[in-house]
């Protein structure tokens, strides 16, 4: 380390400790955690980083669909702020620190500030973005995509779960239906420190990743109708199985993602049937498929054959099949000179790193619409993310930490 990093770095134990509290906040049954949106769980989590960020010296505001907002006002309040973000909720067998870190670090980032008394030109905000995981409801991302107006946040709010419990109540239950509107505002810069959720890193031993672009991601809900009848006496020629014809879709997926590995890789990741009991055929079923590839073409010809295969697997299965609902990502573009900032900032730091794309979706990828975006990634162990033995080291995340200060400081002092 030279002399600058030595001048100013963070606490790496506070953080540690941050962390450590959080991961008490919703436990998992193997020592991981089931934080999802708008369950108690995530109201505890919420109010202690709201309380963190209070005593650091934040205002809190939070906007219509929950987004919270912890701002250290900036010497010049009428310049646009410096963000910097992630999430809090998990998935249901989440680790501790997918998107936790990168919220801890921004508040991390504003403690060690206020440590040594450095003001900014420019307001620093620490964002928590609701349901990025999309684990209760879907799609994932989507409050983060709301502020960038990629969706509505009325339809946001009218959003159900699998119980028919509707968004928008369930964030005034906890107490989060803030007043501010979403979106709509300047942003100068938007930062995200993530888990690599990959092994790369670890395994070569490089503390930094600065994502340049992400595999071009495409998903979709099929929803199947078939009829229900009796599951021994009905003629297999006289069956529609809506079951069955969703294996069949399930496999056709999974086969198309091998013939494009590697790099590609196809799925379905969730199955909804009715009425799923023994020796009933159902008559619904629902399945989420998810196609990934670097090359957008080649996601959208897996796409293609997909669509392709669906009208197949009706026919075997004598059922009917609808595309109710798809999503994409991994098409954005992420700031060059933000990048090379980072870049730079590692290089005086003395800290390694490498440039690569992202496999994951994640919030910056909707920040990148509005505002110049960065997106770092730091370790994980063995690469294991959506996992409750996900795990990171203080070791090797702590550089990464740092260069998002620098980093950040730079950028706010414009």
């Amino acid at each position: 380390m030279n002399a600058r990093a030595n001048l100013l770095q963070i606490d790496g134990e506070r953080l540690w400790a941050t962390l450590e509290r959080s991961g008490e906040i919703g436990p998992g049954r193997a020592q991981g955690l089931c934080r999802l949106p708008l369950t108690d769980a995530d109201r505890d989590m919420r109010d202690q980083f709201v309380d963190w960020c209070r005593e650091a010296g934040c205002e809190i505001s939070i906007d219509r669909i929950g987004n919270i907002f912890a701002r250290r006002p900036g010497e010049d309040e009428t310049l646009a702020p410096v963000q910097i973000g992630s999430h809090l909720d998990t998935q249901v067998a989440g680790g501790k620190y997918d998107g936790i870190l990168g919220v801890l670090a921004g508040l991390e980032i504003v403690r060690t500030l206020n440590d040594k008394g450095i003001a900014t030109r420019r307001a620093l905000e620490v964002v928590c973005w609701t349901n990025e995981e999309g684990a209760r409801f879907q799609p994932p991302m989507m409050c983060s995509g709301a502020f960038a107006g990629v969706y509505d946040a009325d339809w946001i709010l009218a959003c159900e779960d699998d119980d028919g419990l509707v968004f928008g109540d369930e964030l005034q239950r906890i107490g989060y239906d803030g007043k501010a509107l979403v979106g709509g505002r300047d942003i100068d810069t938007y930062f995200e420190l993530h888990i690599e959720q990959g092994p790369e890193l670890e395994a070569d031993n490089i503390p930094l990743g600065i994502v340049t672009g992400g595999y071009f991601s495409r998903g979709m809900v099929i929803e199947l109708k078939g009829e229900n009848a009796h599951s021994g006496p009905t003629p297999m020629d006289k069956r529609k199985n809506a079951l069955v014809g969703a294996a069949m879709m399930i496999v056709a997926a999974n086969d198309i993602g091998w013939q494009q590995h590697p790099p590609g890789k196809a799925t379905s990741t969730r199955i909804k049937v009715w009425p799923n009991k023994p020796g009933i055929l159902p008559d619904y079923a629902q399945i989420t498929l998810d196609f990934r590839h670097p090359d957008k073409e080649t996601t959208l010809a897996m796409e293609a054959q997909m669509k392709a295969a669906i009208d197949e697997c009706c026919e075997r299965a004598n059922v009917s099949a609808t595309i109710t609902h798809t999503w994409e990502f991994g098409n954005e573009i992420f700031d060059d000179e933000c990048a090379a900032l980072v870049r730079s900032t590692a290089a005086e730091l003395g800290v390694s790193c490498r440039d690569m794309v992202s496999q994951a979706g994640h919030d910056a990828y909707n920040m990148t619409k509005i505002a110049p975006t960065a997106l770092l990634f730091s370790p994980c162990k063995d690469g294991i993310s959506h996992n409750e033995s996900e795990d990171i080291e203080l070791a090797y995340t702590t550089p990464a930490v740092n260069v998002l200060l620098h980093s950040v400081l730079a950028r706010a002092n414009r």
